[in-house]
């Protein structure tokens, strides 16, 4: 993961006062509020580690917390249960169809290593009816990277990176219907909602890490950010926009390991437009996901930037952007910042629920 830039007037930051004092959290009421809100509004899945979430604690070394498995949970987090989760398999990359009924995934033996960046094209792909039941494995392992159900489903397009390759099957039968150059993607390729473009993560024009989109028909390709972006999706019901992470080292110059932080940020389709959604001092924010309705988010953020399952957490776009602890910098390039309300997922136990690639779906899919 390796976010970014945004190309707003940062070069004044040097010679900008900061503003004093802390933010304040918002009140209670307010995430009370907004955990009313979204506890009926549908289902989120996401991958977690089982030890973390039978054991109920955090596992702070990464080789003791075993293998990944689906989950779904309300978007308060809520009703969580596992879910097309066996003993011997990692399970992950959980995706709804844009109908809800059908759910995507991948999956690898238990003892292999799920890589942050690498995760869409390792494993075999399976495809399940929503709530995990009757799962069918599409083909070998590695054999379909980075699928991404097309609006009716109908079909899979997939990215081969080493080939620099974009292929669209038929789902059913998985013949070949098209294939278009990749222009520099190499990750996290997803379809828009009307059908009409892919998104995905690029190194083009000499630049590494942006955000780009293509048009399938014609196979124009436009430059949505600037270097150091990832993790990027569309909007689930606006074919315009595109959520992504974000991370520039030169806005915290000898802070943060001159690494930088990674914020969630939205830019329109034409590239001519980008807006901060969050973010958090000391935390690296990935894998945003609208509700279908666009009216809320949500994400993982952690400390390091290399982690697989962050703390999970849904704000209203109605208030963003939102930056709840002070990085004063950020505060003057986003003069409407609101501090929140952030609703922390949590379980029962009290210690974050912690995810890897949530996505969220109106569908119903029975509850308890």
């Amino acid at each position: 993961m390796h976010p970014a830039k945004t190309v707003l007037a940062i070069a004044v930051i040097g010679g900008l006062a900061l503003s004093a004092g802390p933010l304040k959290a918002a009140d209670d009421s307010a995430v009370e509020a907004l955990k009313a809100e979204v506890a009926g509004s549908g289902w989120i899945v996401f991958a977690a580690h089982p030890a973390e979430i039978d054991g109920g604690a955090i596992i702070e070394n990464k080789a003791q917390r075993g293998p990944l498995g689906l989950y779904l949970s309300r978007p308060d987090g809520s009703q969580l249960r596992r879910l097309a989760g066996t003993d011997l398999w990692n399970e992950f990359g959980g995706r709804f169809s844009p109908d809800g009924k059908k759910l995507l995934y991948r999956r690898m033996p238990k003892d292999a290593t799920i890589n942050h960046d690498l995760w869409g094209e390792t494993g075999e792909l399976v495809v399940a009816e929503a709530d995990g039941s009757g799962p069918v494995v599409q083909g070998k392992a590695g054999e379909f990277p980075w699928a991404s159900f097309s609006p009716d489903m109908k079909q899979i397009a997939c990215l081969y990176k080493r080939d620099q390759a974009i292929r669209i099957f038929d789902g059913a039968n998985k013949t070949l219907i098209q294939e278009i150059p990749a222009q520099g993607i190499f990750q996290q390729m997803f379809w828009s909602p009307d059908g009409k473009r892919l998104v995905g993560t690029a190194n083009v024009a000499g630049r590494k890490w942006n955000v780009v989109c293509i048009e399938i028909a014609t196979g124009k390709l436009t430059l949505l950010t600037r270097a150091l972006n990832c993790t990027p999706d569309w909007f689930q019901s606006d074919v315009e926009r595109v959520i992504y992470s974000n991370r520039n080292p030169a806005l915290f110059p000898g802070e943060y390991d001159n690494y930088g932080l990674t914020m969630l940020m939205w830019a329109l389709a034409d590239g001519k437009t980008r807006r901060l959604i969050y973010g958090n001092a000391g935390k690296h924010c990935y894998f945003g996901c609208t509700s279908p309705d666009d009216k809320y988010v949500v994400f993982s953020d952690d400390a390091h930037d290399s982690f697989v399952v962050g703390n999970m957490h849904v704000i209203r776009m109605a208030d963003t952007p939102i930056i709840p602890e002070g990085i004063k910098k950020i505060r003057l390039l986003h003069p409407g910042w609101k501090e929140g309300p952030v609703l922390d997922l949590k379980l029962p136990s009290g210690i974050p629920l912690r995810g890897f690639e949530p996505h969220w779906t109106h569908a119903e899919l029975g509850g308890r």
